[in-house]
């Protein structure tokens, strides 16, 4: 167990030594807030008074900024269990372009530790930088205003991140065991760093693409983790939200940006409740992990 940990906490030490690695792997996250800034909180907002009809005088204005700054939360923290697990596992290839790969398949530790401490090294990195990223978060918006989040949802917050980080570092090992060059790494990483915010509804919400798109984009577990994320996050605020109207409208409102938001996932005419979203999760997570071991075996050859 010994050398297990050892591999992890090396794995972890060159990753976290690398100032310029965890700037990058947080970088779509900071263009997500930047944007934000810019203009992305009109938009969402637009969104969202645009299914007001007629309750703008009614619903308090604070809930739906503390609304729109949720959604701001979950696309950043969403984008970040991508980017941050994708930097740390960049290592294998970096390993196998210095050859320090041949050094450890040199050495007695079985195949299936090897590969497992680079999985565990990334998973803990990216829940780490994400969790940390949240809990951030929440300290400002509640300085903000009241997210009226109990203790129940900030835990579901936090397992939700661990799962997304978990989901996302066996889904990137599959490609990362098959990138032979750094610089191939580093150019798949810059097509995913502009496309996931895209594909998670950090930028506009999924909602407003076509069927097949958003069909599309609720493939990835990372679109799962978001959506579950804003459940977590504004449940309280959406709470706070139909009982201004006071049943006035018979919860169309709220059922409504929940659609527009993307609450719950929907690929291919299927809408996944938390429940059915976790189950894919964890199903994509588990073909990955024994597909990268098969991956690992076939195409790392002791020398």
């Amino acid at each position: 167990m010994k050398d297990f940990i050892g591999l992890t906490r090396r794995n972890l030490l060159v990753f976290y030594k690398d100032i310029f690695a965890i700037f990058f792997s947080l970088l779509t996250s900071i263009i997500v807030f930047a944007l934000y800034l810019l203009f992305l909180k009109g938009t969402f907002t637009d969104a969202l008074t645009g299914t007001m009809n007629g309750l703008e005088n009614i619903v308090d204005g604070k809930h739906i900024d503390m609304f729109v700054n949720g959604i701001l939360l979950s696309g950043i923290l969403g984008s970040a269990t991508i980017t941050v697990p994708y930097t740390c596992l960049q290592t294998i290839v970096k390993d196998r372009e210095s050859g320090v790969d041949s050094d450890i398949l040199s050495t007695p530790i079985k195949r299936w530790k090897i590969i497992l401490s680079y999985f565990t090294a990334s998973g803990i990195s990216a829940f780490f930088m994400t969790s940390l990223i949240m809990t951030i978060g929440l300290i400002i918006l509640n300085i903000m205003g009241d997210m009226h989040m109990p203790a129940i949802s900030i835990a579901s917050c936090y397992l939700t991140i661990l799962l997304g980080s978990l989901s996302s570092t066996a889904l990137f090992m599959v490609i990362m065991l098959l990138i032979r060059s750094s610089s191939t790494s580093s150019a798949l990483f810059g097509i995913l760093s502009a496309a996931s915010g895209f594909v998670i509804g950090a930028y506009i919400p999924l909602s407003r693409f076509s069927d097949s798109v958003m069909s599309f984009c609720n493939l990835f577990p990372a679109s799962h983790i978001t959506s579950m994320l804003r459940n977590d996050l504004l449940k309280g605020v959406t709470e706070n939200i139909d009982s201004d109207i006071k049943g006035l409208d018979n919860g169309a409102f709220i059922s409504s940006i929940r659609e527009v938001f993307s609450f719950n996932a929907k690929s291919f005419g299927t809408t996944f409740t938390g429940a059915g979203s976790t189950l894919y999760i964890l199903t994509i997570a588990l073909v990955c992990i024994v597909f990268m071991t098969i991956v690992y075996n076939k195409t790392y050859k002791r020398r």
